[in-house]
């Protein structure tokens, strides 16, 4: 792994990330995605210096495109993007899973609604109710 993906890794694994659970380097089809979370369909990928040339990023559109026809969001930043602004590669990831993730399928219990379809990814879930 490069450095850029450790970093970002950091904050994916171990459900750091609003729960998500990403992996990394997931085989998926003919290609390998840096990292995944299956849950809101979400694919984050890491380009460097390699990905710059012609016949790499046709190939990187063939792949991205791949993924979208099996419902996935991709997401591409590139290793600077990381080394230079990671909390904002961070904050983009998570509102992309935000508005990925699927609606609660769970029944409100009895009395007590349903608060999981309501809650956001990004919120904290033993905050205090505004009124």
């Amino acid at each position: 792994m490069t450095r850029a993906e450790t970093l970002l890794w950091r904050h994916l694994k171990a459900d750091r990330l609003a729960g998500l659970a990403f992996r990394r380097r997931t085989p998926m089809g003919h290609y390998i995605a840096d990292f995944v979370a299956h849950s809101c369909k979400l694919i984050v990928e890491l380009h460097g210096e390699s990905h710059d040339f012609e016949d790499r990023i046709r190939r990187d559109e063939q792949r991205d495109q791949w993924f979208a026809s099996r419902g996935y969001h991709v997401l591409r930043f590139t290793n600077d993007d990381v080394m230079k602004n990671l909390e904002g590669v961070v904050l983009s990831i998570l509102e992309a899973a935000e508005q990925a993730a699927p609606l609660s399928l769970t029944l409100p219990r009895k009395g007590g609604g349903n608060p999981s379809a309501s809650a956001s990814l990004t919120s904290d879930p033993d905050a205090p109710e505004r009124p």
